[in-house]
């Protein structure tokens, strides 16, 4: 077994720390982080377990005296964990493909050496597993996009990308809950709520749940 088989563990200062699971990037893999998220949670001086996309942070009540036994518990756990599969619900959201928002709809398709409806077709079809939150309130990272479709992120970032613009950068597809800049390759947008503070849990959607994109329309 290589170094790169073995998780990397660091600290982030001394209220947190980031354990980064080796593997692919797919579900079963993304099942075993859920798992060693709920088991962490439970540890003493453990103040959150949150799982994120192939790694988890940990943050702490006060911070670890004992770090070496800290560590040796994540690895121990790790080779334990075996997928927790989350019984999540299923969302269909309504897409408007092209357009202002999803101006780069034509973009993908011609790096990808497909049609228009080829790619929207495509990019509809999985039934996409949320794998984690992150990057900003309500955002949901998705796992299961055909790699067909895959665009390598922008070099330089937009500075400002629309609030439910469906999005694509590298292998993974997702939807920005708000305004905000990005990365990604926005190639349709949903007019679907993701995050309201006003709300008992403001992020609509957990990991778990998963989507399936409706396609509405066609702008091109």
């Amino acid at each position: 077994m290589t170094v790169t088989d073995r998780p990397r563990i660091s600290l982030l200062g001394t209220s947190a720390l980031l354990f980064e699971a080796p593997g692919a990037f797919d579900l079963p893999h993304q099942r075993r982080i859920w798992a060693l998220a709920a088991t962490a949670s439970k540890w003493p001086g453990i103040r959150e377990a949150i799982p994120g996309i192939t790694n988890m942070m940990l943050t702490f009540e006060t911070p670890p005296r004992e770090l070496d036994t800290l560590i040796a518990a994540l690895n121990d756990g790790w080779d334990a964990a075996e997928g927790l599969a989350i019984g999540g619900r299923e969302i269909r959201l309504p897409v408007t493909y092209g357009g202002e928002v999803g101006s780069q709809l034509q973009s993908v398709a011609e790096h990808c050496n497909l049609s228009i409806d080829d790619v929207v077709a495509i990019h509809a079809a999985p039934l996409y597993t949320v794998f984690a939150l992150g990057s900003h309130p309500g955002y949901c990272y998705l796992g299961g996009m055909d790699p067909r479709i895959t665009m390598p992120r922008r070099q330089t970032p937009l500075q400002r990308s629309a609030g439910g613009s469906v999005s694509i950068g590298g292998s993974q597809t997702g939807v920005s809950a708000s305004p905000g800049p990005s990365g990604w390759h926005a190639i349709g947008h949903t007019n679907w709520t993701f995050f309201d503070p006003t709300w008992p849990a403001p992020a609509a959607l957990a990991p778990g749940d998963t989507i399936r994109f409706e396609i509405e329309r066609v702008i091109r």
